[in-house]
């Protein structure tokens, strides 16, 4: 990462070599180190205001719902009662934002393992993390793999929002964080979790699909479009305990005046289904 002399915002790490995204900073409203990251939040020039994580764009005010509404309601929409939802890392709170939106979800826990994350998305990101604000969530500062151990057998949707696969989230694109999930699901539950893009990260998607194959008789990789990620894609890694699952048919159809009410801007149930549509080479990689 590097704030240059011209306030550029500049994305640059051994993830994704010989490219990066910059956005031109107005003003940087915080920044420090907290036990397991650093964390930067700034106002942008035309991305609103952005996190960013060890200098890695987390989300931005003017495209953040294109991930958070389809890493929610992909899953919540492949199962036919999604009433306990778990929500792994999603720290500045726009996950569960969505999440409590779903009609049929009565219960929502939360384990985020920085604090500093959610206390400072209240302060200066409020458009996610009113998220925390719903009755429905009940939020853990912890961490996620403690969590599960502790809760088998008790959820009907796990949803990992996890940052990309350094620091303290290279443990969640693992097989033993899939076997972990699956073990704390009812049966019949859903697993999603951020998966990458193929354009630059090929190998972890084909890993990860992988280890989420190995534990669940139903897989499969969607993405949605978010201009200030890698290539302007995030995919997400979805899996089924329930072997009749098609991950790409919704089970709930939601009507236009739903979907105002609920105010998505980016989820319907065509762009479920097209979510699962991949270029030829990637579906053939992916096989």
């Amino acid at each position: 990462m590097d704030l240059n002399l011209k306030n550029w915002f500049s994305e640059m790490n051994d993830l994704w070599p010989g490219q990066c995204m910059s956005l031109k900073v107005k003003k940087m409203l915080w920044e420090e180190k907290s036990k397991f990251q650093h964390i930067q939040i700034f106002e942008s020039e035309s991305y609103g205001r952005v996190l960013s994580l060890d200098g890695i764009i987390q989300c931005t005010e003017r495209d953040e719902f294109g991930y958070q509404e389809m890493i929610a309601f992909l899953p919540l929409c492949c199962h036919p009662e999604p009433r306990k939802v778990l929500i792994v890392g999603g720290g500045d709170g726009g996950v569960a934002r969505e999440v409590v939106k779903h009609p049929l979800v009565q219960e929502v826990y939360q384990v985020e393992i920085d604090d500093r994350v959610v206390d400072l998305s209240k302060e200066f990101l409020p458009f996610m993390a009113c998220g925390f604000q719903s009755p429905k969530l009940n939020l853990t500062i912890g961490d996620g793999f403690h969590f599960m151990k502790n809760h088998v057998g008790e959820f009907d949707v796990i949803i990992t929002d996890s940052s990309d696969p350094v620091g303290p989230a290279v443990c969640l694109f693992q097989e033993s964080y899939f076997s972990l999930m699956k073990r704390a699901l009812r049966p019949g539950g859903v697993i999603c979790s951020q998966g990458g893009t193929y354009w630059t990260e090929m190998k972890q998607v084909q890993d990860t699909l992988t280890h989420c194959r190995s534990q669940f008789p139903v897989a499969a990789y969607a993405y949605s479009s978010v201009p200030t990620y890698p290539c302007g894609q995030i995919g997400y890694v979805i899996g089924s305990l329930n072997e009749s699952t098609n991950l790409k048919e919704p089970t709930i159809i939601f009507t236009d005046e739903e979907l105002e009410k609920m105010n998505m801007r980016y989820y319907t149930s065509d762009m479920h289904r097209a979510a699962f549509t991949l270029p030829r080479y990637a579906a053939n990689s992916l096989k």
